[in-house]
């Protein structure tokens, strides 16, 4: 595993680092923020180093790495991950969503499948329910275009599309780019569509580009969807022309006790200042934070009470095997405040002794080296 320097992201700081596919495909991805790990099931339009210039994602990331401690990665065939390969498939998706997740190092963790990263994020958790603490579900899909054969307008969209991004991609004046950014963010200014066509440039190229979207659009894993059990949040704009509602209101049915959230937006990537993004955040965060159930080796089922920030942060370093003293000049707190910050944690995760706390909080993924600002 090779690690490249850290990269700012608005304030934050990343880790790139490369892991190994099944098949041999070299796999970049990124560590950024601090909190309790959070890893992201990729999307197709993606470069690791530049994401965060992207008026679409700077947003997701911003807030994303403020709270949690985020793992994503570019797809084979884009941004920092082998270009060249043979095999662009589903299948190959989740062997290098597997690379990731055994690179990680973490046991257990919430996962959020966004757009075509849903199919991936609801097949991993439904092949390993004893991996996924939670689960959120943002804008996607258990069907692709190419399976919505009850829609067959849809089905015409989706070679339209095909047609356009091998004819326009990333060509700022070209009718698909308009298309692009009329689809996913139609409340978007002249800059939003220029900041599309530099990640289209720079995250593939338009042979790539289609190959990808012809995976994305025959996918169908509804036959998986039932056997996610951990908790599940569903959340999707009412009005997104890229992913219809009826696509999330499907998933929420599929799965036990989902709790589905529909946003008011036309938007498929929300924009900060609309108040959807702002019902999202809370969403998000009013489901993740909370109690987290954890399974440990012996079968023993343990309580994570919710931690404030700074409270994860004390906990991280408990779960490392750091003394308080180093966990106080870490933070540039004294020592009685950290002593403060971990009677309260043990009083959150009911436990009696510092050991008892470092077992469960490494069962729920804490203890990993981060990225921190």
């Amino acid at each position: 595993m090779k690690n490249l320097p850290f990269s700012g992201i608005a304030g934050m700081k990343q880790q790139v680092r490369f892991c190994t596919s099944a098949d041999g495909t070299r796999i970049a991805y990124a560590i950024s923020g601090n909190g309790p790990p959070l890893l992201m099931s990729t999307t197709w339009l993606t470069h690791l180093e530049y994401q965060h210039r992207s008026l679409a994602w700077r947003p997701w990331l911003d807030a994303l790495s403020q709270h949690y401690t985020l793992i994503r990665y570019d797809p084979r065939g884009c941004g920092m991950s082998d270009r060249a390969v043979a095999d662009l498939s589903f299948e190959s998706w989740m062997m290098d969503f597997e690379a990731v997740v055994g690179a990680s190092g973490y046991q257990r963790f919430a996962l959020l499948g966004v757009c075509w990263g849903g199919p991936i994020a609801m097949t991993y958790a439904a092949l390993h329910p004893e991996r996924i603490s939670k689960l959120v579900l943002y804008g996607t899909y258990a069907r692709g275009r190419l399976q919505r054969t009850g829609s067959p307008q849809e089905i015409e969209k989706a070679r339209l599309l095909l047609e356009l991004t091998h004819l326009g991609w990333a060509q700022e004046n070209h009718a698909f780019l308009q298309v692009w950014a009329t689809a996913f963010q139609p409340a978007g200014t002249m800059e939003h569509l220029r900041s599309w066509c530099d990640m289209q440039r720079i995250s593939t190229s338009a042979e790539t580009a289609v190959a990808l979207s012809r995976v994305s659009f025959g996918v169908d894993v509804r036959a998986m969807v039932p056997r996610i059990a951990c908790p599940t949040l569903v959340i999707h704009a009412d009005r997104d022309a890229v992913v219809p509602i009826e696509e999330g209101r499907i998933i929420a049915s599929l799965i036990a006790d989902a709790r589905f959230v529909q946003l008011d937006s036309d938007n498929h990537m929300l924009l900060p200042a609309e108040p959807a993004w702002a019902r999202f955040l809370s969403e998000l965060r009013g489901f993740l934070p909370e109690s987290i159930n954890c399974r440990s080796t012996s079968g023993e089922q343990v309580r994570l009470a919710t931690l404030t920030a700074r409270e994860n942060d004390v906990l991280n370093a408990i779960a490392q095997g750091r003394s308080n003293a180093q966990i106080a000049d870490g933070l540039g707190r004294s020592e009685k405040t950290v002593r403060n910050h971990i009677t309260r944690i043990f009083d959150k995760l009911s436990v009696q002794s510092r050991a008892q706390a470092i077992v469960l909080a490494r069962e729920a993924g804490f203890g990993q080296e981060r990225a921190v600002s």
